[in-house]
């Protein structure tokens, strides 16, 4: 009587470790399938401690059955249950998961086999009130039941051996909660060791407590640490983790089928793979580092861990590849080349082509007017002088496009861009007046001030006979004015061609007016108004 006591005591507080822990996993509220699974583990256990329960107050033969059967439920579910789950905790994959699958297999044929029992007496040679004998089917279902137990927690170890790091506390404790009972009931069914009172429960009770703390203290079934390792898995970036010995801690999916790191299992195999890949000494302390291997290119950056105390606990080195964006800045490069080529092209097309045209028509008619027996000397030298003026003004075209084809950084303000027009001038003199401070508001003209001044004076070259430019900027709050000013031979009256032309579209454009003025003898006289207000609207 007083062994029934002390073994419903243990088998109380074992069943309400279990509940305990039982609740706590669900209360968390997590649905996954790891946690299912555990779940499904703890109430076989629970049905498994409360056949024992009623089995110490049965007294007929039916009683004794249905306490007998309920255990066998929660023993026949438990093996096939705690193997699946030592798989889905250690993430053996969709092929182990799938033939895992059939493990419930199993337990159906263990309950048929129980509850057939009275045909065959194969599972119970004998069954009556306070006397039961086991027969050879239950002993065959003990020693697969251990087999599922021992293999679970075989692939729990096995992880950490294949990946090379060190078991965490979680693992250790949810192998504890299944090693401990199974030794104890091995060690009192072999009869080593003998108690009246059965000692399992209370082992079983003592798993809950560590399950607890695995729960609560190390995180065992936080969804939140499981959705992390899923995702850092299975991310298309290796991740890999060495931990304050230097050793191989963590590998992820894609980090293994990087070639560099194939065989690597500590920090030193680790820098010497990517200094042979990238060609250059990699020392410890690198924070980034670019490889290529064949024709992919890797980027890898390190970072430390560091814990409260401020000293580093494991280092994590992230890699990517940059194969996409090395073909992208190709790619962009000779785009950018071949626009340049055409800018170039156009630029030659419409400035130097046009200038030296005109020169050779010139050239021509001086031929002409040379081979005449009286030539017309007041003609040829005009045709000499407009030969002069076409020729500088191409010289100062082509500077122009050089100094574009060398240097953009004149395109970063107006008063640059203006300013390299004027440098490019020879034989004439030319002097720019500034008013005003320029700032950010005036950058979204640059290009389109450089052309119509670049024209301008191209003109003056080509057709004033000028010999002093003058050109003011001014930059106003609402607006920015440029003044171009000549004083050449100017005309009685002006036509607009292609030149002023363009200058009126580009100005326009803008929201601006531009202003054609001359006066014979007196130079010709050019104002550009730019609004700055009405293009930001």
């Amino acid at each position: 009587m007083v062994n029934n006591i002390v073994s419903a005591v243990l088998l109380a507080l074992g069943l309400c470790g279990m509940i305990g822990s039982l609740t706590w996993v669900i209360r968390r509220g997590n649905k996954n399938r790891l946690t299912r699974l555990f779940i499904s583990c703890q109430v076989s256990i629970v049905l498994w401690l409360i056949s024992e329960l009623l089995i110490l107050f049965s007294y007929t033969r039916t009683q004794y059955w249905i306490s007998y059967s309920i255990g066998n439920v929660g023993i026949s579910c438990f093996g096939p249950l705690w193997l699946m789950l030592s798989a889905e905790y250690s993430d053996s994959g969709a092929r182990v998961t799938k033939v895992l699958n059939l493990m419930p297999l199993i337990t159906v044929s263990a309950i048929i086999m129980t509850f057939s029992n009275p045909i065959h007496h194969l599972y119970y040679s004998v069954f009556k009130a306070g006397s039961v004998e086991y027969g050879p089917f239950f002993y065959v279902f003990q020693v697969i039941y251990y087999i599922c137990i021992i293999a679970g927690i075989t692939i729990i170890c096995l992880k950490h051996t294949r990946r090379s790091d060190q078991i965490t506390k979680q693992s250790i404790l949810l192998i504890l909660s299944a090693a401990i009972p199974l030794g104890i009931n091995t060690l009192s069914l072999s009869g080593i060791f003998k108690s009246k009172a059965i000692l399992t429960p209370l082992f079983f009770g003592f798993s809950s407590l560590l399950i607890i703390i695995a729960l609560g203290r190390y995180g065992l079934l936080n969804i939140n640490n499981i959705a992390i390792r899923d995702t850092i898995d299975n991310i298309n970036n290796g991740v890999i983790i060495f931990d304050v010995n230097n050793n191989l801690s963590y590998k992820n999916k894609y980090a293994d089928s990087v070639k560099i790191l194939s065989g690597v299992n500590n920090v030193r195999q680790f820098l010497s793979a990517l200094s042979a890949a990238s060609g250059q000494k990699v020392t410890e302390d690198f924070t980034s580092a670019e490889v290529r291997l064949d024709n992919d290119y890797y980027s890898l950056n390190q970072s430390c861990i560091r814990n409260k105390s401020g000293d580093n606990v494991a280092k994590v080195i992230t890699i990517s590849n940059v194969t996409e964006y090395h073909e992208l800045a190709y790619a962009e490069k000779k785009l950018s080349l071949e626009q340049e080529r055409n800018r170039i092209a156009q630029e030659m097309h419409d400035s130097a082509g046009h200038t030296f045209t005109m020169i050779s028509s010139l050239a021509k008619m001086l031929r002409y007017e040379a081979e005449k027996e009286s030539p017309d000397i007041v003609s040829m030298l005009g045709n000499i002088a407009e030969i002069d003026g076409l020729s500088r003004s191409g010289v100062t075209q082509l500077r122009c496009t050089i100094n574009n084809l060398r240097d953009d950084e004149f395109m970063t303000s107006v008063t640059k861009a203006v300013q390299t027009v004027l440098t490019a001038v020879r034989g004439i003199e030319t002097e720019l007046c500034i008013q005003g401070t320029e700032d950010d508001r005036y950058s979204f003209f640059i290009k389109e001030m450089y052309d119509n001044c670049r024209e301008t004076i191209t003109n003056a070259l080509r057709y004033s006979e000028a010999g002093r430019i003058d050109v003011i900027l001014k930059f106003l709050e609402d607006r920015v004015e440029m003044y171009i000013l000549d004083n050449g031979k100017g005309c009685k009256e002006i036509s607009e061609h292609n030149g002023l032309r363009g200058i009126r579209e580009r100005t326009e454009g803008l929201g601006g007016s531009v202003r054609f003025s001359s006066v014979s003898g007196e130079g010709f006289n050019t104002i550009i108004k730019i609004p700055i207000k009405e293009v930001q609207i």
